[in-house]
């Protein structure tokens, strides 16, 4: 379903992407609007797609989740039953935070968050066992500069 989006709208989406958990009226108070028409244009863009699942950001460090590896991977192998066993394993693997397919040379990046090394380790050998890949390179972040999901709005 398609859905015009006004200025008010990226008001609101806006304020739902820094805090999705402040209240109704704080989001209407800070849109300048009041509670129902604000409530009404949730619920119209939650039907339509626009929002969807709310989640809470968890921080990886404070849980232990030290290490994040973005992993290239190559394939010689592009058949569909390939490819269904290859994102059935990523779906299977709580560590893979993304998976991207790619134009170019590299036909796929994940990102994944681990431990540690060894944990690394453990998922690069359990995804191999499963999935036949012609070349793997992961790639450890020193630091994370900046991560966001927010959407750049122009509110």
């Amino acid at each position: 379903m398609a859905v015009r989006i006004d200025e008010v709208d990226r008001k609101i989406l806006a304020e739902m992407q820094r805090d999705a958990s402040q209240s109704l009226d704080d989001i209407a108070r800070a849109v300048g609007s009041s509670k129902t028409p604000v409530w009404n244009r949730i619920r119209k863009l939650r039907e339509a797609g626009v929002i969807g699942q709310q989640t809470v950001v968890l921080d990886a460090d404070a849980l232990g989740f030290e290490a994040c590896f973005f992993v290239l991977i190559r394939t010689t192998e592009h058949e569909a039953s390939w490819q269904a066993a290859f994102l059935q394993a990523l779906q299977d693997r709580p560590e893979v935070q993304e998976a991207h397919r790619l134009a170019g040379d590299i036909d796929y990046i994940l990102k994944v968050r681990v431990q540690n090394a060894r944990a690394y380790d453990a998922f690069y050998q359990a995804l191999i066992s499963e999935v036949r890949v012609h070349n793997v390179t992961a790639l450890l972040s020193m630091e994370e500069i900046k991560s966001t999901t927010m959407l750049p709005l122009g509110t």
